[in-house]
């Protein structure tokens, strides 16, 4: 893939409230300026600077392509970023610029294979038969695609043939199945948990741990905390591992790739 006359615009939520939110943002953008497959590669977010209004200003280049580093269809890529891009469709002109809008990164089949290695490197000594791995999100009753990304990951990895884990379970933590009930989810010794954020910020570093039983209350953010994890932590009878948000791959570098390959094949291949 060589898009040497294009930029590429990583979207981001961002946040006012923890210094770690978007730091894999940053990392999947180094990532990419690496690779030499863009002109110019940015970040831009609804919570941080620079916004997505601040997006014109960012670069020269006339054609972008703009991935949304979310996990999940839903209210921000569907209506936030669109409404703030002045976005009408998979591609667009606005402001003399051609704007081509993928998927988010969440929703790609390739997200699978990093959800498995997450996992394996998180518990690698570990019988997959005898294990649970569970995925879990936000969930919302505002949209129903926001669990739509995690379900249809746990139907893949539950197709997974090298790793056949005992259970793959999907869990939210504001609808149900709800993580705090992990350990009647699962009917096996070890549970492996991953969390589907992109980064690890205030629901997995600070939210999650509380309501999986691991510690009693809220800690501070990723970056202020010196030791967060030992895994396993011995909890309900069961060997329970806990991974970091599976954000903070640096191969959704390849992911956001994928993205773009498909919306080429999709939208751009002559008919």
């Amino acid at each position: 893939m060589n898009l040497s006359h294009a930029a590429l615009f990583i979207a981001g939520h961002g946040s006012t409230e923890n210094p770690d939110s978007s730091i894999p943002y940053f990392d999947h953008a180094d990532e990419l300026r690496k690779r030499n497959v863009f002109a110019e590669v940015h970040c831009i977010f609804w919570k941080e600077e620079p916004s997505f209004r601040e997006a014109w200003y960012l670069t020269d280049c006339e054609e972008i392509y703009l991935v949304p580093d979310f996990i999940s269809e839903g209210y921000f890529t569907q209506d936030v970023i669109p409404r703030e891009l002045e976005l009408n469709g998979a591609t667009t002109i606005v402001r003399g610029k051609k704007i081509h809008y993928t998927a988010p990164v969440g929703v790609h089949p390739s997200m699978t294979s990093l959800l498995l290695g997450r996992a394996k490197e998180c518990a690698p000594d570990i019988s997959p038969a005898e294990t649970t791995l569970i995925i879990v999100g936000h969930g919302t009753s505002l949209n129903a695609n926001s669990t739509k990304a995690i379900k249809d990951q746990c139907a893949l990895l539950r197709e997974q043939k090298e790793v056949p884990y005992a259970a793959v379970l999907d869990a939210y933590m504001e609808e149900q199945p709800f993580i705090a009930d992990w350990h009647t989810m699962a009917q096996t010794p070890n549970v492996i948990v991953v969390p589907f954020f992109i980064a690890d910020g205030l629901h997995s570093f600070q939210d999650i741990p509380v309501l999986l039983g691991m510690e009693s209350e809220p800690g501070a953010a990723a970056s202020q905390r010196e030791v967060f994890r030992h895994n396993p932590h011995h909890l309900h009878g069961k060997n329970l591992y806990y991974t970091s948000a599976i954000g903070t791959e640096r191969l959704i570098a390849d992911v956001i790739l994928d993205q773009i390959r498909d919306f080429q094949n999709l939208h751009l291949s002559p008919a």
